[in-house]
């Protein structure tokens, strides 16, 4: 399986790893970053989450082969404390987030995340999941696309493509990849669309929607921070501006002193920031890393420690 972990090395670095101690890979994903925690730890444990049965198929063997203090939950990272609150575990030395979509994921042509070749439209993370790309694209109103290519694919023609799907469906509903590709250039025209390329606007739009990857972010962050112990770092790598945004502001937000007592001498314990930034500005991959890997040229790391 090829599958390449970006800014690995410097997630590692930052996660702070110690021999005992608990750390959660929230992203298993085919275990890349998973595999270099678990081969430090000795008496501490691992928890991996995906919501893809492929990837904790894969990890569960590639990780077997490593170590056996390990758990891995079939589960979206939005119920991390819940998961494992009932294990047992309510303070956990790091985590970490590789959020979005895994270069296998991309490449199997059964799971319709690509627009560079003919795949049936689906972009589930989870197999088990009812609702794909299909199902949004033929059942969205024109309003609904609209505001789901402007907000998660920042497409600025997106008025034009919305109708066109809408348009298009009424004679055929769409089933396969080249399909929306096609009438994508339909709608914006031929330069526009090898000049900028809206279809990866676009497919990134309707895989964020299918998967509600913004709004899952949004809840599960704060459960992560409050889940850490003292000196607990979370580090989280994002692909593209929306996922970054969001993880910015919140990090900002619980790092903030609060405006009550700003400014005085010493701050009372229970006004202390719950976190503080590791890294003011994200880190970016090396021009080594981008020579290997095309794929990490959007990748951002954040941390945060626990005060």
């Amino acid at each position: 399986m090829k599958h390449y972990s970006v800014l690995k090395s410097e997630a590692l670095h930052y996660l702070n790893l110690k021999s005992d101690g608990i750390f959660v890979d929230a992203t298993l994903g085919y275990g890349g970053h998973s595999s270099e925690i678990l081969s430090t730890l000795t008496s501490g444990h691992l928890y991996g989450f995906d919501q893809d049965e492929e990837a904790l198929a894969y990890s569960k063997k590639r990780l077997s082969e490593i170590g056996e203090n390990f758990s891995l939950i079939h589960a979206n990272f939005v119920s991390l404390k819940e998961e494992l609150n009932r294990l047992g575990v309510t303070e956990v030395d790091g985590i970490l987030f590789d959020l979005g979509v895994s270069s296998p994921q991309i490449d199997d042509s059964s799971r319709g995340f690509s627009f560079m070749r003919e795949e049936v439209l689906d972009m589930r993370m989870n197999q088990s999941a009812t609702f794909d790309a299909k199902q949004l694209l033929n059942e969205y109103s024109y309003e609904k696309l609209c505001e789901i290519f402007f907000q998660y694919g920042e497409e600025p023609r997106s008025k034009f493509i919305a109708k066109k799907i809408v348009e298009q469906r009424k004679k055929k509903p769409f089933v396969y990849t080249t399909e929306l590709v096609l009438a994508i250039q339909e709608a914006v025209g031929a330069n526009y669309f090898y000049k900028t390329h809206p279809e990866r606007n676009i497919f990134q739009a309707i895989r964020i929607e299918v998967n509600h990857e913004l709004e899952v972010l949004k809840q599960v962050l704060p459960d992560a921070i409050s889940l850490l112990k003292s000196g607990g770092r979370i580090c989280v790598i994002t692909f593209h501006s929306l996922e970054d945004r969001i993880v910015k502001q919140i990090f900002r937000t619980f790092s903030e002193v609060d405006p009550v007592v700003k400014g005085i001498p010493e701050i009372p314990k229970e006004y202390i920031p719950k976190i503080k930034l590791i890294t003011r500005k994200p880190i970016e991959p090396s021009s080594q890393e981008l020579e290997e890997n095309s794929r990490s040229r959007s990748a951002k790391l954040r941390v945060i420690e626990r005060n």
